[in-house]
């Protein structure tokens, strides 16, 4: 059992992720929102909502007490979104960091998908500043790419840093399997980026 930090719960993949969590492992959740209050507690022995703002240092440090790792799927301003979250997790000695960014930040989708990339789209400069403050870090990160997101099953496939992208799409479910796995083995994917989609 470990305690896992949800930053973003009450958006797709958060509220995703808490669902696998809960059904696929015994850990205890710490659902944090700027609006905690409309959280439905599912499970009142497993888990409990705290609102409040990724930039409030002490919101932050109040929700990091006593986990084991974090869950982060956040929109918006990324880059100080993230330098928060490592700053207080170090603050905190909390290592583990499982952070959604997006494909295309290190311009991997190749032309054959029909590009995207960050070099010609600008939408992407927030998740790729983000990914470069976690990847400066000493935490124990594994910055997520997925995909656009679809419905389905779970179906994926990964690809690593430096290796071309693999498709386009991936299931919200597949992500959320993917998050369990790497909270679950603090090992897996350790100090790496990598890609999820759909397999061709």
């Amino acid at each position: 059992m470990k305690h896992v930090l949800i930053i973003g719960a009450t958006g797709t993949l958060g509220s995703e992720a808490r669902e696998a969590l809960l059904t696929g492992t015994d850990d205890q959740l710490t659902l944090f929102s700027r609006t905690a209050g409309r959280i439905q507690i599912l499970e009142p022995e497993r888990e409990k909502a705290i609102s409040g703002s990724v930039l409030d240092d002490a919101a932050l440090d109040q929700a990091l007490q006593g986990q084991d790792a974090v869950f982060a799927a956040l929109s918006g301003d990324l880059r100080a979104f993230a330098d928060k979250i490592v700053k207080a997790m170090d603050r905190n000695g909390v290592k583990r960091l499982v952070f959604i960014s997006s494909m295309g930040i290190y311009n991997e989708i190749p032309a054959s998908l029909g590009g995207g990339n960050l070099d010609t789209n600008p939408v992407l400069r927030p998740y790729r500043e983000a990914a470069d403050v976690i990847e400066n870090s000493d935490l124990n990160y594994t910055v997520v790419r997925p995909g656009w997101f679809t419905g389905g099953p779970v179906d994926y496939e990964i690809t690593r840093k430096g290796q071309p992208f693999g498709g386009h799409d991936v299931s919200v479910s597949s992500i959320a399997d993917l998050v369990k796995k790497l909270l679950d083995n603090d090992q897996l994917y350790s100090r790496d980026s990598i890609g999820i989609n759909t397999p061709r």
